[in-house]
């Protein structure tokens, strides 16, 4: 089995949307989400971690050991019943209250099975108890770099889903379709777009909270392999043209002390605090550009030169097999990344 991983981790994504809305607000109309002080876009944490569930989904068949809990239209008591089921003691029906060994049994079920839970943590006392956990990974909210223009574009469906009064068969339904003049078969709609945004995403791994869930190394892997494709499978013409942005930056705690178990706590608690670190890698528009519309439109610098001693920075990208690949100290060239 991998080992737990031991180092802290921060990581920022960089992404686009181009024609499409890259995150709906329900309580807008499904408008682009905008901070109405400076227009600039917004993607939520869950919007992002959605998209890496369901790429760990696909790519691993939605097996054990890497499952996933938070699936998409499902009782979510229904697992943690199974992991009461799965560990000693069984399920006991008609009890309001599991005792706490056997929740501490579920929970660490849960956690051994499901690659979300040990990832992101879960609130599982949703009925059958099998407690919360705190996941060691942690997303924020993803801001785009520039102002976005939310538009409402209007769209013709060239029929109709009309629930015809009275009708009882197909027959009665192509009755009154043929006394319909051609212009009521029509039906007018909108949708919510956004040009062009290069969003900023900011992600944070723990160490410590990676102990209690046995976040391990072939879990980071496939966290950066999900990070890099996770847009690649959750295409629809709604989300437009969406794109990670390669590379990711990954900046990975490793200590300084010569003391080598003095240098694995450094490892775990961190040298450097995680907003010095995202402020090394600068994206700024280019001379001349006034709205952005394509990536090429932004430069990107990372500052090596004010990385702080005890942190390694790596650079993952997709590699020719398909999985991620990293480069530690030196961007590879084609990665178009300039380094002061």
């Amino acid at each position: 089995m991998s080992k737990t991983i031991g180092n802290r981790y921060e990581f920022l994504c960089l992404f686009d949307c181009e024609n499409g809305n890259p995150n709906g607000d329900p309580d807008a109309a499904n408008a682009p989400r905008i901070d109405p002080e400076t227009m600039h876009g917004l993607v939520s944490d869950v919007a992002i971690k959605r998209r890496i569930r369901n790429y760990v989904q696909i790519a691993e068949d939605n097996t054990m050991p890497n499952a996933i809990f938070v699936e998409q239209a499902t009782n979510l008591n229904r697992p943690i019943v199974r992991a009461h089921e799965a560990t000693e003691g069984g399920f006991e029906t008609g009890k309001k209250k599991a005792n706490k060994s056997k929740v501490e049994l579920a929970k660490e079920w849960m956690c051994q099975n499901f690659y979300d839970v040990r990832t992101f943590g879960a609130v599982m006392s949703t009925g059958p108890n099998a407690g919360q956990v705190r996941g060691p990974v942690q997303v924020a909210f993803a801001r785009s770099l520039d102002p976005v223009l939310p538009m409402e574009i209007s769209i013709t469906r060239m029929a109709v889903a009309e629930d015809v009064r009275g009708a009882t068969s197909s027959e009665d339904y192509q009755e009154w379709e043929d006394e319909q003049p051609e212009d009521e078969l029509r039906t007018m709609g909108r949708k919510s777009i956004i040009p062009y945004g290069l969003y900023e995403s900011r992600g944070f791994i723990s160490a410590n909270l990676a102990q209690q869930t046995g976040f391990n190394d072939d879990d980071l892997n496939l966290l950066w392999d999900a990070l890099l494709g996770m847009f690649e499978h959750d295409r629809s013409a709604s989300k437009g043209l969406m794109s990670v942005r390669e590379p990711v930056f990954i900046f990975k705690h490793i200590g300084t002390d010569g003391d080598e178990d003095q240098r694995t706590r450094e490892a775990m608690l961190g040298c450097a605090p995680a907003h010095r670190l995202f402020d090394l890698v600068e994206v700024r528009k280019r001379e001349g550009v006034d709205s952005p519309r394509s990536f090429g439109d932004y430069e990107v610098t990372f500052n090596a030169s004010e990385l702080p001693s005890g942190v390694q920075v790596g650079f993952a990208y997709n590699g020719t097999g398909g999985g991620a690949e990293i480069a530690w100290d030196n961007p590879p060239p084609h990665l178009g990344v300039e380094v002061i």
